[in-house]
């Protein structure tokens, strides 16, 4: 192939004709001291999403607040991620999950995530390795598919799902669910082996800003098995259905 070479024809469009005198790296818009990105993973950055803090009202009066956050630090293929997951209730932390993990992005819209969980529970508290993969899945469908392995031969499943059905640019309804798995019955934390509760909620948010949006929802929650006769020898209801009022952000 020979390339091409030589001078412009006359008559060739200036490229800068329509910048109004602009320049890359030059001007109002440039910064002094800050680097131009010029590849992919050249930069670290970090931000915080909330995508949780609500308060729940259910009928039997188990009233809680819950927090669900996620924190990413790092370039765009290597990062750090903190997941984090919580029911106050009472004044007390009744149970919460923790994740430090190793992201890494194998696709344009997915990273796989690798490190540790811990688990804070009434019962006793419980440490897990824990390997998945997050992203945006075809039809912008937010999945989240995580395994764990605990000590004395513990595993763990934990499925979660969302999407975002924009009604309006601003009014955002959101379908979610949440499936958890076992693979031994954990007696000590009211947790039976198989399928042992799941979630599916909606919410109904209105963006302020794109950073900040308060909502409202509908959850019903579903403890399966073993998990729902723990629950029910309890003096609960292996089925609630749960009226949420909160706030997402970001920075």
């Amino acid at each position: 192939m020979q390339m091409q070479g030589g001078s412009p024809p006359a008559d060739a469009r200036d490229p800068n004709g329509y910048s109004d005198g602009f320049e890359r790296g030059s001007g109002k818009y440039s910064f002094t001291g800050v680097p131009r990105l010029q590849l992919g993973d050249q930069m670290s950055f970090a931000n915080l999403r909330v995508n949780r803090l609500e308060r729940a009202w259910a009928r039997h009066g188990d009233n809680a607040t819950t927090y669900d956050l996620q924190a990413r630090i790092g370039r765009d293929f290597n990062h750090l991620v903190i997941k984090a997951e919580g029911d106050v209730a009472q004044g007390k932390l009744q149970d919460s999950r923790t994740e430090l993990l190793w992201g890494h992005a194998i696709a344009a819209f997915w990273d796989s995530q690798l490190g540790v969980r811990f688990d804070h529970s009434t019962g006793k508290d419980r440490q897990w390795l824990a390997a998945g993969v997050q992203g945006l899945a075809p039809y912008w469908f937010e999945l989240d598919a995580t395994a764990y392995l605990g000590s004395g031969g513990r595993t763990a499943l934990r499925l979660e799902g969302s999407y975002d059905w924009l009604l309006t640019q601003k009014l955002i309804l959101q379908p979610r669910t949440e499936w958890n798995f076992y693979g031994k019955s954990d007696p000590v934390n009211a947790i039976g082996s198989g399928l042992a509760n799941a979630s599916a909620g909606l919410r109904l948010r209105y963006e302020i800003t794109r950073q900040i949006a308060p909502y409202i929802g509908v959850e019903w929650q579903h403890s399966f098995g073993r998990t729902g006769d723990f629950v029910r020898a309890s003096g609960g209801s292996a089925t609630q259905t749960r009226w949420l009022a909160g706030l997402s952000f970001w920075f």
